[in-house]
């Protein structure tokens, strides 16, 4: 028996069955980060939501992405402490548990709950998952297993609705979260078979993770309000406010603290800095991108449901085909060339759509969406090689955490300015129009109205994309020598 266990032990071991693991514990995860968009509809009817209460409703999805934020630097630096094998099974027993509660969901409170709970698991995977893809391969595959890892993750964002519309037509909603179940307690049996390397002397700075969660909490609501372009409210800056209060706070504390979640070594190189501002303006392109091509297809291009989402996943199903290939190009060039390179793709992809009228033919449909889709896959591992260059490897968790965390800021923050920005252009080119004497030519003029809200986000977003460059101009790949950081670097 114990020959046995040796065996399969010795093949865990293994780069590639490693890797294996992993891709299929994030992707997991990351199905639920889009499949309740299927699920929604069947939740508001079984749990008499009305469709006047649909903004109530956003916070299923809303709750569960600021959770997944949050629980990234956590979950990052606890994996540095207690070891990364053991962290990414409590992270799959937390989203399992807090899948089984959304699956038991009578009420509305109770499924917001759950689905925070769902995501302090989901979100924890994926720092953990890039840490220990890295330290499974040597110095030279960083860049692919980034690329792999983070292929699966986007391969499970793009599937989620396409599952969760499968299980819904077949079992029903609630089997959607039952089903997370069993595939995570596969995961955890599996992981077993790798080993746990704890690092007795490091620290967890849990004061630190609380005021920095409070931070993301409140800087990630407000971001995400609607109101905060169109200055009709006082709240979203109330969340705002507070949030960079606690970013103050934290700073003061972590001068102070020993062995800091964010480590100052981290704050001074220049890769880490670079990567996080690249990745943050890549955030704010891709969750426009995604919102804003099937929302032009189903309004102002007046297609079908199935063919907005077909659009769409022309852009989507490109970004883990682009990751791959960046991860293994990386090992022939520099993160800052192919880093350049993708962010080049996205602008011109997202420029060649802010040509779009009602009518586009088939190839100036498709070639900008791929191109842009490409684009956004083959960033994510040069800005991740060059994030976690910055530290040694009892660090690899929580500079992974805060750099995927720097996309999802992003994210929220285009999604606020596409919400209330987009808005408040379309009541400006039609403030002053008047109704006309046929059905058609009012709607004419609204679908036009339309269009130039849709021309202006595509070419805003290819601009922030080739502004993106900048800071991608000053990553690198830093050589960090293990035990190189002394006490007062951590404090």
């Amino acid at each position: 028996m114990s020959e046995l266990r040796d065996r399969l032990t010795s093949l865990a071991s293994s780069e590639s069955v490693v890797l294996t693991i992993l891709c299929l514990g994030v992707f997991s995860t990351a199905l639920d980060q889009t499949v309740v968009v299927a699920a929604l509809p069947g939740v508001m009817v079984d749990l008499e939501i009305p469709l006047t209460d649909l903004d109530r409703a956003a916070w299923i999805v809303t709750a569960y992405l600021v959770a997944y934020t949050v629980a990234m630097p956590m979950g990052g630096r606890l994996s540095d402490v207690h070891g990364r094998v053991k962290m990414f099974q409590a992270a799959l027993l937390v989203f399992a548990i807090g899948s089984a509660f959304v699956a038991l969901a009578p009420n509305f409170g109770w499924i917001v709950s759950a689905r925070v709970v769902q995501a302090i698991g989901g979100g924890a995977t994926v720092p953990i998952g890039l840490a220990m893809a890295v330290a499974a391969v040597s110095a030279e595959r960083r860049g692919i297993a980034i690329g792999l890892v983070a292929a699966a993750a986007e391969a499970g964002s793009v599937l989620g609705p396409l599952y969760g519309g499968a299980i819904i037509e077949w079992l029903g909603w609630r089997w959607i979260f039952w089903l997370d179940i069993p595939q995570s307690f596969i995961l955890i049996a599996l992981m077993a078979l790798l080993p746990n390397r704890a690092n007795p002397k490091a620290k967890m700075d849990y004061f630190g993770a609380m005021v920095m969660g409070g931070a993301l909490i409140f800087l990630t609501a407000g971001l995400s309000q609607r109101d905060l372009f169109s200055a009709t409210s006082v709240y979203p800056y109330l969340l705002v406010a507070m949030g960079g209060l606690l970013v103050g706070a934290l700073v003061v504390l972590e001068r102070r603290t020993e062995q800091p979640l964010l480590a100052p070594f981290l704050y001074r190189s220049r890769a880490f800095l670079s990567s996080n501002g690249t990745q943050f303006l890549v955030g704010v392109a891709l969750i426009i991108a995604l919102v804003s091509v099937p929302l032009m297809a189903g309004t102002v291009m007046e297609r079908s449901a199935l063919e907005s989402v077909l659009h769409l996943l022309r852009l989507t199903a490109a970004i883990p085909v682009g990751a791959v290939i960046g991860g293994y190009v990386l090992r022939w060039t520099g993160v800052r060339s192919v880093c350049i390179t993708g962010l080049a793709l996205m602008g011109v992809g997202l420029l060649f759509m802010s040509t779009w009228e009602t009518q586009v033919e088939e190839l100036r449909l498709t070639l900008p969406l791929v191109s842009a889709g490409l684009g956004f896959g083959l960033v994510i591992p040069p800005i991740g090689v060059s994030a976690l260059s910055a530290s040694p490897s009892n660090y690899w968790g929580a500079a992974a955490s805060l750099v995927t965390a720097s996309r999802m800021v992003g994210m929220a923050m285009g999604l606020a300015a596409l919400s209330a920005w987009g808005i408040e252009r379309f009541y400006s080119l039609t403030g002053d129009f008047e109704l006309g004497p046929t059905f058609e030519q009012t709607e004419a003029v609204l679908i036009d109205a339309g269009v130039t809200v849709f021309q202006n986000l595509f070419m805003i977003t290819g601009v922030l994309s080739l502004l993106a460059i900048l800071p991608a101009l000053l990553m690198r790949e830093e050589q960090v020598e293990e035990g190189e950081f002394a006490d007062e670097d951590l404090r």
